[in-house]
């Protein structure tokens, strides 16, 4: 193995190239766009096509895409990649590596014989964030010699992979057997190597592409009986190529002409290409820019796809179906005339924008995609018909039309009556009885919803997820409502629609979405609720860059949201728990305020129990451990929930995808850290600059809220007094003269994380938590 002074050599190296690298994408961002005036946008080199992005003179091409034309027209990628095809629409560059086969530094004295080197051809450097990595798709690994192993490693000494190839010794010791005998089958030209299973040779595919790789080469016979029978060579190279060398490859005579045979190599190759550090959190965010102007898709018909393997980001662009061309120009994608390729089309074809037509002839009838698939129709037998049927056709519309006004009226009523039953329609009449008017005028007409949505035009969609679609409608009374519309409807959906309505039905708050009704007249049950325009807090709070939601917002959506939810559990007549408490499903509106919805899992509990045995549901990462292990529902699983969304708040870290460095959840790191008096190394900087001692306060509320034991955690109209008697006092804070935005960030970390010295203080043994329970402030 490499030495670990060498690996963290090269480590350290790696990390200063990523930086690097890093730094050169960043400045480069913007730079996508056409080739500069005065450079052309395809050129030659020997019989070499060279289209853009790719470019021969200076700054003629995007960054990391400049080749070279030597004195002997050769076109070249670095000092020893020959470029011999570049292919736009696969993302690849077919190279000659003209060094040949790997050379190795022999390591003599060592048991068992071992060598090292670099398969390192590519320009573009370390093996992360380069614009041409070797193609998993097209390469092998190829080892030739007797009872040897060869090896491809990654920068930290990591297997990529690798084979052997043996020779095996008969029981004469004369004569090593270094080929296969071939089979009746096999033809001669393979019969020598039976593509390199073993004897002689191995290839092996290339499981993950980079731009170079440390090479082991192992002796695998201790006494080296047969090293000088077969050349003894290690090289990366395009699929079925050693196939047709094999021979030549194999000949011991030419060992020192076959090593140098320049080795044919595909090369995947992505604009905007950047490293990505191992064990960085990825959030999920496109490599494609959201700013066309900064994007090298160029052509009105090319569509942009990020590569997002091989340790690295960045995309390529293609042109859309219907088109060819160079996506990276303006006028680079034009329509493909598939009237002109043959087997398309064996009618009458019109090319049209994107596609084409085919259609038989006129006076002819049949399948016009297959041959001889239009059949020409007899015109005496046409005629014969049409008189025949002509009268009989007459009689048959007028009859038609009388009764299908009639026929399609019963049809519509009936269907709707079906849904309305199918969706549960009764029940949900039962479950609102004590307020008899409210299902009658919470039920919508499917007509209103159609004038509402243009017939749930596409461009009216606003959201939707795994259950469903939601889009924005205007009610003929001009309210402008969401539409929540199922995918699926299936029994147990159904049940949890119909829980929703029933619940919503309920429930008048200010900071509880609000239900305008219900359609039950499809086959897919539909709510209608007021529509929130200012999307939901988890898509505010997790927004790039350094900043998001102010402190002061963040406190007061926190209140407004516990102020909704001790509502439901001891406002309304029967108690309500959420089950599903998320940033996602807290709205905002125009002046940011919360709005709590999706009650789709909520269920009631009747106020002489305590709590409920029912099937998980939830999200992880919110889900309460307590719930989740034993199956009982209470309003402190809801609170569990809240603690952690406070915890979100605080720190703008996603709870179902954040894992510390020691791969410890969010509310444990949390935890952790502020009962170590360390929250610095979690909490939001913005909030530490913005937030004062209450930031430190409502820290521990939310510690309290994630106790692991149900019985631990305060009610959730605790809670609420707790954070409105915090956002009081920041608020009265904010209007002392001197106090508040004017700290220095080391006093405000002070007062977030005092440190208790002296001897008498530091004996008192109450835990952050019990501190806060202690304090005036917790209301009791």
């Amino acid at each position: 193995m490499v030495p670990a002074a060498t690996t963290a050599a090269a480590a350290a190296s790696l990390l200063l190239v990523l930086q690097m690298i890093s730094s050169a994408a960043a400045q480069s961002g913007g730079a996508a766009g056409p080739p500069p005036p005065g450079c052309p946008t395809s050129t030659r080199c020997g019989n070499v096509s060279v289209p853009y992005p790719f470019g021969i003179g200076t700054s003629c091409s995007l960054p990391g895409f400049h080749l070279t034309c030597d004195d002997r027209s050769r076109l070249l990628l670095g000092d020893k990649l020959q470029v011999v095809e570049i292919s736009l629409p696969n993302s690849t560059l077919r190279v000659l590596d003209t060094s040949g086969a790997v050379n190795f530094t022999y390591h003599t004295g060592t048991t068992p014989l071992w060598a090292n080197g670099t398969w390192g051809s590519i320009t573009g450097g370390a093996g992360r964030g380069s614009t041409f990595v070797v193609s998993e798709q097209h390469n092998h690994l190829v080892v030739t010699g007797c009872n040897v192993q060869g090896t491809l490693l990654g920068d930290s000494g990591n297997v990529i992979t690798g084979c052997s190839s043996f020779c095996s010794i008969r029981d004469t010791w004369i004569n090593p057997v270094v080929t296969v005998t071939s089979t009746p089958s096999s033809s001669s030209s393979s019969s020598s190597t039976a593509a390199c299973s073993g004897i002689g040779c191995c290839e092996t595919p290339i499981p993950i592409g980079r731009s170079n790789y440390t090479v082991e080469f192992k002796y695998l016979d201790p006494n080296h009986e047969n090293d000088g029978q077969l050349p003894m060579a290690l090289r990366v190279a395009e699929r079925g190529w050693f196939d047709g060398v094999a021979a030549e490859m194999l000949n011991k005579s030419a060992e020192t002409t076959s090593r140098a045979t320049p080795v044919p190599v595909v090369l995947d190759w992505a604009v905007a290409a950047a490293p990505v550090v191992p064990g960085a959190e990825m959030n999920g965010n496109s490599s494609c820019p959201t700013d066309t102007a900064k994007s090298a898709c160029r052509s009105s018909y090319s569509s942009c796809h990020d590569v997002t393997n091989n340790y690295r980001t960045g995309y390529v662009c293609r042109c859309v179906a219907g088109y060819e061309g160079n996506p990276y120009l303006a006028d680079g994608c034009t329509d493909i005339d598939e009237c002109a390729l043959p087997g398309k089309c064996f009618g009458a074809c019109t090319n049209t924008a994107g596609g084409y037509e085919c259609r038989c002839p006129r006076g002819a009838r049949g399948n016009p995609n297959i041959p001889d698939g239009c059949v020409k129709s007899t015109l005496g037998l046409s005629i014969g018909l049409g008189i025949g049927s002509g009268a009989g056709l007459l009689l048959l519309t007028i009859g038609a039309t009388f009764f299908t006004r009639r026929i399609k009226h019963r049809r519509d009523r009936f269907v709707r009556q079906q849904f309305f039953k199918q969706n549960r329609g009764h029940l949900l009449q039962q479950l609102v009885s004590q307020n008899a008017d409210i299902a009658e005028r919470m039920i919508i007409p499917l007509a209103e919803l159609d004038r509402a949505t243009n017939n749930f035009d596409k461009a009216r969609e606003i959201g939707g997820g795994g259950h469903g679609t939601v889009y924005k409608g205007i009610l003929s009374d001009l309210h402008v409502v969401a539409i929540k519309k199922s995918k699926v409807a299936i029994k147990r959906e159904i049940d949890e629609f119909i829980n929703e309505v029933a619940i919503l039905s309920q429930i008048n708050h200010i900071n509880v979405v609000r239900l305008f009704g219900c359609c039950l007249e499809t086959e897919v049950p539909i709510l209608v609720y007021e529509f929130i325009s200012n999307g939901t807090l988890y898509h505010h709070l997790h927004v790039d860059g350094p900043t998001s939601l102010p402190w002061n917002d963040r406190l007061r959506i926190a209140t407004e949201t516990a102020r909704a939810i001790a509502y439901l559990h001891s406002a309304v007549s029967v108690p309500i728990i959420h089950r599903d408490i998320k940033s996602h499903n807290i709205l905002l509106d125009g002046s940011l305020t919360a709005k709590v919805s999706d009650f789709g899992a909520s269920r009631c509990i009747p106020a002489d129990r305590t709590g409920i045995t029912t099937a998980i549901q939830g999200t992880l990462g919110y889900l309460d451990p307590m719930y989740y292990y034993s199956g009982r529902l209470t309003e402190k699983s809801d609170v569990y929930s809240f603690g952690v969304v406070l915890i979100e708040l605080l720190t703008r870290k996603k709870p179902y995808a954040y894992r510390s460095c020691e791969d410890v959840s969010l509310v444990a790191y949390f935890t952790r850290l502020l009962k170590e008096g360390d929250l610095v190394q979690i909490v939001d900087p913005q909030i530490i600059k913005e937030g004062g001692k209450e930031v430190n306060e409502v820290a521990a509320l939310a510690s309290i809220c994630v106790n692991l034991e149900a019985d631990d955690r305060p009610t959730m109209r605790r809670v609420e007094m707790t954070l409105e008697s915090i956002q009081a006092s920041s608020l009265q804070q904010a209007v002392l003269p001197g106090v508040g935005t004017k700290l220095s960030k080391e006093k405000q970390l002070a007062v977030m994380y005092p440190v208790v010295q002296g001897s008498n203080e530091s004996s008192r043994q109450y835990s952050l938590e019990e501190e806060f329970l202690l304090s005036a402030r917790y209301p009791r």
